[in-house]
């Protein structure tokens, strides 16, 4: 069984990184363009997010005897085949996967405008994870 203890500690993290990403994104496109350090931070704050987020979908995964995702994005695939995440919702965070994946690892150049314009629907996509997470542990409880 899941321990709700550690999920609970990884969802408040979680809720810092996206308030972070959220007043970020405050400033117009062309400020942020020309702003690297926040462009630095911003890039931060979303890999946190995404890594508390597969963090808590592995650890229900384990807990629970769910198997083995394949893939970061595929960790919110196997909460919706357990009826913990709707399908909508777990293609949300496998996109937040990917963006990390782009940003994490290099490929292509991600560019500011890009990331300023995929942010929001990230931004609701992890309050959504945060409140359905809670919910599956609220049922459990």
């Amino acid at each position: 069984m899941t321990d709700p203890g550690i999920i609970l500690r990884k969802l408040t993290s979680l809720r810092d990184h996206v308030d972070r990403l959220r007043r970020r994104r405050e400033v117009d496109l062309a400020t942020f363009r020309a702003d690297l350090d926040r462009q630095d931070a911003l890039a931060m704050s979303l890999l946190v997010a995404v890594q508390e987020s597969v963090d808590i979908a592995l650890h229900m995964a384990s807990d629970e005897g769910w198997g083995v995702p394949a893939s970061y994005g595929d960790s919110f695939a196997l909460l919706e085949r357990n009826g913990v995440l709707l399908p909508a919702l777990a293609q949300q965070m496998a996109a937040m996967a990917a963006l990390r994946n782009r940003l994490a690892h290099g490929y292509a150049t991600v560019d500011a405008e890009r990331l300023w314009n995929e942010l929001p629907a990230g931004i609701a996509a992890f309050n959504a994870f945060v409140a359905a997470i809670a919910q599956h542990l609220d049922a459990r409880a």
